[in-house]
């Protein structure tokens, strides 16, 4: 789950250099982004879901915050301009998280990713709603199509696994509202004080919640301790996490966002791919035509965008 595409800053002048350069990072972003999910699937078979979304932001702030040692040697860089609504924002993606780990739990890996694409119609909406964005009928309509596509994908996996199957739309409704506040904060604060604030509000609420669950035990928790196997593969989720997030940050520096937009769905062919080498899982053919009517709605909804930023 790519979980991290920023919104676009003022426009400059493109060089042909810098946009195929962003496409490249866009493009390994979204084949590295399943990797993490791949993980978290493995973890979930024996570790609950909340342990590792927890393990998720720990490990990624660790990471931060060494990045920044090492790297600018001054951790003053990890200082948010706005300490509350940064924290707000990692707290709603670690909400995202915990549901989507939730699903993999159950779901195909390509499954959970395809029914979660349709949060830039979801985020369209909302823009309208809260931002006052105008949006017209087309767009209107391509947000139809592409929650009319989630729910070909949801109708058989409902009937497979429940519940988890609206999950997905859960995470895709926390994501958009998490990019929702990142928008209106676009340019305030640099690449590391937003992913060591939203690792320090994603897993203090997630920790407040694993503490709570392990004392009382609601919904049958129990927390389980981790094999050293188990603690590689949760800093390998933190890594991802923050890597991915790193390319997809470069690629919206160097490329617009309605060039970049389109690239999104390579997630699904990444998530397609390592589902079945990993798990043996490949979409059936419901499946299959939600995503299309998914991926040809956001495309459009891309489209449209760009047409509105050049006219």
């Amino acid at each position: 789950m790519s979980k991290g595409t920023p919104a676009s800053g003022a426009s400059r002048p493109e060089k042909p250099g810098d946009v195929f350069q962003g496409i490249l990072f866009m493009t390994a972003g979204m084949g590295v982004v399943p990797l993490m999910d791949v993980l978290a699937k493995v973890l979930a078979g024996h570790i609950p879901a909340l342990e590792v979304s927890f393990a998720r932001f720990f490990f990624q702030a660790l990471i931060t915050v060494l990045i920044a040692v090492v790297w600018t040697r001054n951790l003053s860089t990890l200082r948010p301009q706005r300490w509350g609504v940064n924290l707000l924002r990692g707290a709603l993606l670690s909400g995202a998280t915990l549901c989507f780990f939730t699903a993999l739990k159950v779901m195909p890996v390509a499954d959970a990713i395809a029914i979660f694409f349709v949060e830039p119609m979801i985020l369209t909406a909302l823009s309208a709603i809260f931002l006052k964005e105008k949006v017209g009928p087309r767009r209107w309509a391509a947000v139809a199509v592409g929650l009319i596509g989630a729910m070909l994908i949801v109708r058989p996996s409902f009937a497979a696994f429940g519940v988890s199957a609206l999950l997905p739309l859960v995470t895709a409704t926390l994501f958009a509202l998490y990019l929702l506040i990142t928008r209106k904060l676009a340019g305030e604060d640099s690449l590391l004080s937003m992913q060591f604030t939203t690792a320090i509000g994603g897993g203090a609420t997630l920790g407040v919640v694993l503490l709570i669950a392990s004392l009382t035990g609601i919904g049958g928790f129990v927390p389980v301790m981790p094999a050293n196997l188990d603690v590689a593969m949760m800093i390998g989720i933190g890594l991802i996490s923050f890597i991915s997030h790193g390319f997809i940050v470069r690629a919206f520096a160097l490329a617009p966002a309605s060039v970049l937009a389109p690239f999104n769905y390579l997630e699904i062919v990444s998530a397609t791919l390592f589902g079945y080498l990993v798990f043996g899982d490949f979409p059936d053919l419901p499946t299959w035509g939600g995503i299309a009517l998914i991926v040809a709605s956001g495309l459009y909804i891309a489209h449209r965008e760009r047409l509105r930023a050049t006219a």
